[in-house]
Parts: C-alpha cells; sequence; structure tokens
C-alpha cells in the first residue's frame, strides 16, 4: 500500500516522497530511504542554485564514478585488500619491480586482495604478483599512462576514473593496509595524503608500509626528511611517527600488516563514541590495562565490553564480533594506533 499523502507538504516533498515509492525505495531501512532522499533535494538544489553546467557535469560524472566504483568492490566487502602504490615507470627488469611482485604475491597468500591504479611498473608489478583473480585496478584516464596493465585490463574488477579525487577515494576506502614503493610526484602525493586522512581520523587507521630494496635508501632517506625538517620544526608529534613503517624487509612489512589484525578487526564512531570490533574477545585485564596506558586520549573513562549497536544493522556480517567502547577524545589517533598495537600484543 502507497504512502499517505500529508497534507502539510510542500509540493516538492510530495513529489520526492512518489518518485521513493515508485523507485521502491520508500519501503527500505529509514536511514537508507532518508539518505536518497537528501541525494535527491541536493541534485534539485544545483539546479535552483544556477550551476553552471560544465560544473554540473562534474557532480554528474562524479557521482556515476562513485556508484561505479562501488558496484565494482560490493561482491569483496568482507575480504581485506591491500592498496600498493608506486612508480608506473618502473622498469619489469628493476629490483623494486620484483620486490612489489614477491610482496603483493605473499601478501595474496595471507588472503589480502591487492589494489593498484592500474597502470605499468609497480603498479603491475602488484597486479602481476597477486594474481588477476585478488587483483583490483582504479586506472586514471590520462593523455599518456592511461591504459590498464594487462593483468587486470578488461577484468571486471577494474574501474576507469575522469577525476583524481574520485579515484583517490576508493584506494583508501576499500583498503585495509597500504604498501607503498618507490615513485615520483605521484607515489608522494599518496603517500602524504594517506597519512594525513589516518592522522586527522578522515578514514581508517590502517597500517601503512614503506618498503624498499635490501639495503635501499629511497625511503631512509624520506623518513630522515620527516624526522629533521618534519618532527624537529614540531611540524608533527613524536606520536604521529607510530603511523607508518619504514623497512627493507618483505617478512617485517607482511607482518606489520597481519599483526594489526590479530585481534583488532576495525571500529567505527557511533553516537560520539569509538566502537572497536575484535576478533575474539579479550580478558577484562586486557582492558584495564589499555584503560590505565591510554588514559589520555580516553577522557578518563574505562575502555568495557559490549555488544553491537544498532546503528551497526547495516554491518551484519560484523554482529557476533565482541566489541569494546572507547570514550576517544576522536583527536590523537596516532596514540589510537598504539593502543591497537597493544591490544594486539597483549590479547
Amino acid at each position: 500500500m502507497g504512502k499517505t499523502k500529508n497534507t502539510d507538504e510542500t509540493p516538492l516533498e510530495n513529489a520526492l516522497d512518489q518518485l521513493l515509492e515508485v523507485a521502491g525505495i520508500a519501503e527500505t531501512d529509514t536511514r537508507t530511504a532518508r539518505l536518497i532522499r537528501s541525494l535527491v533535494e541536493t541534485a534539485l538544489a544545483l539546479g535552483t542554485d544556477g550551476v553552471a553546467v560544465p560544473d554540473l557535469k562534474l557532480v554528474d560524472a562524479a557521482l556515476a564514478e562513485i556508484r561505479d566504483a562501488l558496484e565494482r568492490f560490493a561482491p569483496y566487502t568482507t575480504t581485506r585488500k591491500v592498496t600498493v602504490f608506486g612508480s608506473a615507470r618502473t622498469d619489469p627488469d628493476a629490483d623494486e619491480y620484483r620486490l612489489a611482485r614477491e610482496f603483493s604475491a605473499r601478501i595474496a597468500d595471507h588472503d589480502f586482495m591487492v589494489i593498484t591504479g592500474a597502470g605499468p611498473g609497480i603498479m603491475q608489478a602488484g597486479n602481476e604478483g597477486a594474481g588477476r583473480e585478488r587483483s583490483f585496478g582504479v586506472n586514471i584516464r590520462l593523455p599518456f599512462e592511461q591504459s590498464a596493465n594487462p593483468i587486470i585490463d578488461g577484468d571486471p574488477k577494474l574501474t576507469n576514473f575522469k577525476y583524481f579525487f574520485t579515484r583517490k577515494l576508493f584506494f583508501l576506502k576499500e583498503s585495509s593496509a597500504v604498501a607503498l614503493f618507490p615513485g615520483g610526484f605521484g607515489t608522494h602525493d599518496e603517500c602524504f595524503e594517506t597519512l594525513t586522512l589516518i592522522q586527522t581520523g578522515k578514514t581508517q587507521l590502517v597500517p601503512v608500509v614503506f618498503l624498499d630494496v635490501p639495503k635501499g635508501t629511497y625511503w631512509k632517506t624520506w623518513h630522515q626528511y620527516v624526522l629533521e625538517h618534519l618532527l624537529r620544526k614540531e611540524l608533527i608529534g613524536a606520536d604521529d611517527l607510530a603511523l607508518y613503517k619504514v623497512t627493507d624487509d618483505i617478512d617485517e612489512a607482511i607482518d606489520e600488516i597481519t599483526n594489526f589484525y590479530r585481534v583488532y578487526h576495525s571500529s567505527r564512531t557511533i553516537r560520539g563514541k569509538l566502537v572497536v570490533r575484535l576478533n575474539h574477545a579479550v580478558d577484562q585485564s586486557v582492558l584495564d590495562t589499555l584503560s590505565s596506558e591510554f588514559a589520555d586520549i580516553l577522557s578518563d573513562e574505562p575502555i568495557t565490553a559490549r555488544g553491537p549497536y544498532d546503528e551497526e544493522a547495516d554491518e551484519p556480517e560484523l554482529a557476533e564480533l565482541p566489541r569494546l567502547l572507547l570514550h576517544f577524545n576522536l583527536r590523537h589517533y596516532a596514540r589510537l594506533r598504539m593502543l591497537i598495537d597493544r591490544l594486539n600484543e597483549l590479547g
């Protein structure tokens, strides 16, 4: 039965009600219907605001790209993925290429899929190592270096983007870890954006590994720059160094990623509190230790165990996981990373 017309609603509001009903959205989850309605209202507002046609084209294309990528990633929601960044210009005979290929093959053996920019060089090495079945590609259309590499080309897990900003969204949104190999401007752009988003809580906390060939100095030199010009001048805090690891050892890189998920599973902010989902329950003594050691970021409130919130109903695959409630100050994410490392150690 259709929704009863509300005589207090404006003609536009009634039209939106009918549109959602015809589309079959009105009978879905209340939050879903509310958000879809908001999207439609925003689109209509762009028209009444007199936004220029080129800007409307940008918004339309960006939304279409986001929808396409969401659809391609949807079947693999529960599978962890590692995003691999690095130079498109790395030769297949280079040591860095072989390193990226081996890393990707080995992380795939740990049941991770690999996301790359779908281009040549390190990106192709990542897809090659993981194999087509365990690879994603998020390609950017450019006048040069734009064709997807032969490993991922034509695969349904390949998305082609017009805009860098929509492409970047999926590098991190879908990723459970980030591995960076030597590269140029693009790699450093991705490097600092990743760290900035994690540092400010604008994306999930994930392990970030800078991996170089044995005895390589590429990332060691970068790290020295961070210490001398960012940390020494107090442009970052000492705790921020916990957000990443620099190494020339594949075993260490693999361990950094897999150990992050030994006990910790994921987290979500609900009602201003941080809900941490665990792979298995931990003893009260672990909670007491964490509450004491990290009181500075927990608003002096102890960590407690709890069940899922109603807001988590849209993640039914996580319903059975034990949870911790943290009164996290939503500011010191590097310290939160330390807390997760300690949780994995104690648990």
